[in-house]
């Protein structure tokens, strides 16, 4: 049953980051009997997220869009920015990078921190800079990379943000490309979560360097640092990372019996913690789910309300087959919205996308999708275009006046 709330009425639900949000509240997937919270998993880290690598569902949240420090797990988006440098032709495995006396003094050994032990005013080859990031942290390996790539850390850091704002991660926004303590370095954990995943699918020939065992430089032989690797739940990447004040934090990937999980945790008290809760969530997430569809193909979901065009509305429909993982053996209770800021304005191209689609559990967003127009919508007619700037008029006075009632009762 699809349920529709017009534009403007009471029923009408506002959405974070919108302008005028039209809501169509989707119920009753299936025969509903239990509530999301059915989630028989406990971990304890504050900031959690559990996402099926497929699909994009998200399978566990707790404080998934609060912005935390994000350490040392700061360096998957510096190493995407590598990876797309290598990607487009910009730089090759074999390009060597100058460490500078800052590389080394900020990054290397005197800085005390994570580090691959480079050597000051010697060359590395880009290879072993991204395994030097990747499997031990190495602050120095991260500096490197960003001054030969651009120059200078701050402007690698602008690529970073850059990068970050096309993939969507809204929260994310980035001081230094090694992850050291800053008050202005923030992102959440489902932004980390969609990180990684896009890392996974969008660069599988660099992703394996995540998992490389161990490194030897400058005579000194360091283990990578992710603690789960070769564990039977098939973990293969990614980073961990620890602040003081913000506690130990892990961006984990298992893949198993073709299933692919990311598990982000934050806040941990300690390494053993954050391990513990990491492998918790991989362990039932990956035993605990199967996949559910919820529509088909390019068939209609919705229609949202259109103005000033040759027709009143336009069907709304996703690219391909929208699924969702849900626990076995539960029939889990799902509400999806589709929203968009409305009334769209005419002309609407065919396939242009208009509105999303979002899926929650209880109160917790468990997937969203882009939906589109599926057919091409023109401009009306002269009347009916006054006649719907009109109605638009007397509508967003009606608006005004019934949030200055509820502002007032407020």
């Amino acid at each position: 049953m699809i349920e529709l709330y017009p534009h403007g009425s009471t029923g009408l639900r506002r959405e974070p980051g919108s302008r005028k949000t039209a809501a169509l509240a989707l119920v009753a997937l299936t025969a509903l009997v239990l509530p999301a919270r059915a989630q028989n998993v406990t971990v304890t880290a504050p900031n959690v997220v559990l996402m099926d690598f497929a699909t994009g569902s998200i399978l566990y949240s707790r404080s998934a869009d609060d912005p935390i420090q994000p350490a040392n797990m700061a360096k998957l988006l510096t190493l995407a920015v590598v990876f797309g440098e290598l990607k487009r032709g910009k730089i090759t495995l074999d390009t060597e990078f100058p460490v500078s006396n800052r590389a080394w003094r900020t990054g290397g050994a005197p800085s005390g921190a994570s580090t691959m032990f480079a050597a000051v005013r010697s060359r590395i080859r880009v290879e072993d800079l991204i395994i030097g990031a990747a499997v031990v942290s190495g602050n120095d390996a991260a500096i490197v990379l960003a001054e030969g790539i651009a120059g200078s850390e701050q402007a690698f850091t602008a690529r970073m943000n850059d990068y970050a704002a096309k993939l969507g991660l809204t929260s994310a926004r980035f001081v230094n490309p090694t992850g050291a303590q800053h008050d202005g370095q923030r992102i959440s954990v489902r932004d980390l979560a969609k990180l990684a995943v896009h890392l996974i699918r969008e660069y599988p020939d660099y992703y394996r360097y995540f998992k490389v065992p161990e490194l030897t430089w400058s005579k000194i032989k360091q283990t990578n640092r992710n603690p789960m690797l070769g564990s039977s739940l098939g973990v293969d990447g990614l980073v961990t990372g620890s602040t003081k004040d913000g506690g130990y934090g892990f961006v984990a990937s298992a893949e198993q019996n073709s299933r692919r999980l990311v598990a982000v945790v934050n806040g941990a008290k300690s390494e053993k913690d954050r391990m513990e809760d990491t492998r918790r969530l991989l362990d039932w997430g990956l035993r605990s789910f199967g996949e559910r569809l919820l529509f088909t193909g390019t068939n209609q979901i919705a229609r949202a309300s259109v103005y000033s065009g040759a027709q009143s509305s336009v069907a709304l429909v996703g690219k391909n087959d929208i699924q969702i993982l849900s626990l076995q053996g539960v029939n889990e209770r799902f509400t999806a919205r589709v929203v968009y800021e409305g009334p769209l304005r005419a002309p609407i191209a065919k396939g242009a996308e208009v509105a999303k689609l979002r899926v929650y559990r209880g109160d917790q967003l468990a997937y969203e999708a882009p939906l589109y127009a599926a057919e091409e919508v023109g401009p009306g007619s002269l009347f009916g275009r006054a006649y719907d700037s009109a109605y638009e008029f007397v509508t967003s006075l009606v608006r005004a006046g019934f949030r200055r009632v509820l502002t007032r009762n407020s």
